[in-house]
């Protein structure tokens, strides 16, 4: 076997191994009634998810000690804003990255 077919058994293994555990669920419970409180409880994961990812960017873990990261606690505060404003996972977006642009061209 030569290093590019081994290379591209590899590349698409890696692929079928990444892309299996994201769709089976779906397959798996798309023809199963769930209940309620599993569906009001399914509601939360990306609202928790993004939330961690939000206010792990808010902090520098860079030194010693662990610091606030002015400019990005400068961004979320019109990006929160908008979001609970529009509801508008797009315009929350559009928001964020704008105005981290302008802080970062600023200053």
């Amino acid at each position: 076997m030569t290093t590019t077919t081994a290379m591209v058994l590899l590349i698409l293994g890696c692929a079928l191994v990444t892309w299996l555990p994201r769709i089976i669920p779906f397959v798996v419970v798309r023809n199963i009634k769930m209940p309620d409180v599993v569906l009001r409880w399914l509601a939360y994961i990306p609202v928790g998810i993004l939330s961690a990812l939000v206010i792990e960017g808010l902090f520098d873990t860079e030194g010693e000690y662990v610091a606030i990261d002015w400019m990005s606690m400068a961004a979320l505060i019109p990006t929160l804003l908008i979001a609970v404003w529009t509801k508008s996972l797009s315009k929350t977006v559009v928001a964020g990255v704008v105005t981290m642009a302008a802080l970062r061209y600023i200053f």
